[in-house]
């Protein structure tokens, strides 16, 4: 029996490794040739401290107090020299990768498909190679490299982790460079490099409500965690609030209903900003997050849009006295994803 550790680190890149039973995190990354900081293994010097976000584990007794304290073992810090794992983990490693000498991957693979969604947004399907491994979060991001240039631009997966073929929802940014490929040269089996994956924004164990909040294309990460409560299951009210400028530019609501028969606990509306808009919610996400969503601040909440969408979240949560259980969030340019938190 195997089981997959993702290890973030603090620079953004995610490094997937196979811990064997019975083995400790720490002689699974090296064994793999990633040097996570260690200096004694024992248990005794508290150099190879991370926090497991997600995840069961056996940490035994063998360790000092001064290397992990009560407190410490309560919040979910861990020591990965003494950590064996019982499931799937996901572990925050507080150094770059960099100094772990690891390098985030690389993948190849080629244009299956290029549709214009609507006048804002374009879909990409990306075909890997066969030999190609690529593991990721739901939710996380890759650099996608833009054919024809030394550009590269960063994508959320609107797919699900495990799958030959990567999809990704692309805003189109008349005359951007990526967009210009996309709705002029490319072209199916075109060859592409993608490097990743990235990012702190992903899916976390669903154990109270969710809501999900997002602007655009920035739904794409939500299409992705979909996918994965479909396939595992989720017993927990799941909420969508989809937000755009115009009516025609709402996107995959077909992939939202067939979400929501799959998925009997999930709802989504969607909301649009254009005052001549068809749509029952006009104006802005942040008019339209009732107490019913909100559960009384009993709630983990997942936003992904465009800084301005962001930072009037952030607001309203401050100007109301908002305080979810959990707030992860992601801002994207046109250009590349942006911070997370």
């Amino acid at each position: 029996m195997s089981y997959t550790i993702a290890l973030n680190f603090e620079d953004g890149v995610t490094r997937f490794i196979g811990c064997k039973a019975g083995e400790t995190v720490l002689d699974a990354a090296y064994r793999q040739k990633v040097n996570l900081p260690m200096d004694c293994s024992d248990g005794v010097c508290g150099t190879c401290k991370g926090h497991c976000e997600q995840g069961a584990f056996d940490m035994g007794d063998e360790y000092l107090e001064e290397a992990l304290s009560d407190e410490e073992a309560a919040e979910g810090q861990v020591l990965t020299c003494q950590m064996v794992p019982s499931s799937d983990c996901v572990i925050q490693v507080p150094v770059a990768s960099t100094l772990c000498k690891t390098a985030v991957g690389k993948i190849e693979g080629t244009v299956a498909m290029v549709e214009q969604l609507s006048e804002d947004s374009i879909e990409l399907a990306v075909d890997l190679n066969a030999d190609a491994e690529l593991a990721f979060l739901p939710g996380q991001y890759i650099h996608i490299d833009v054919p024809g240039s030394d550009q590269h631009r960063s994508y959320s997966f609107s797919s699900k982790p495990g799958e030959q073929r990567s999809t990704f929802l692309i805003r189109n940014i008349p005359g951007g460079v990526m967009s210009s490929y996309l709705t002029q040269r490319a072209a199916v089996g075109d060859r592409l490099t993608l490097t990743g994956p990235m990012g702190s924004f992903y899916l976390r164990d669903v154990k109270r409500p969710v809501l999900m909040l997002a602007g655009g294309t920035g739904l794409a990460p939500f299409l992705s965690m979909l996918e994965q409560l479909v396939e595992k299951g989720c017993d927990q009210p799941v909420h969508l609030i989809y937000g755009v400028n115009k009516d025609d530019h709402l996107v995959k609501t077909d992939t939202l209903d067939a979400f929501a028969e799959w998925l009997p606990t999930f709802t989504y509306t969607t909301v649009v900003v254009d005052e001549a808009s068809r749509n029952s919610r006009k104006g802005y996400v942040t008019h339209h997050m009732d107490a019913e969503v909100m559960h009384d601040g009993d709630v983990d909440v997942y936003l992904c849009g465009p800084p301005p969408m962001v930072d009037a979240v952030l607001r309203h949560f401050d100007d109301e006295g908002i305080v979810p259980q959990s707030f992860h969030y992601e801002k994207f340019t046109p250009n590349q994803v942006g911070e997370a938190a």
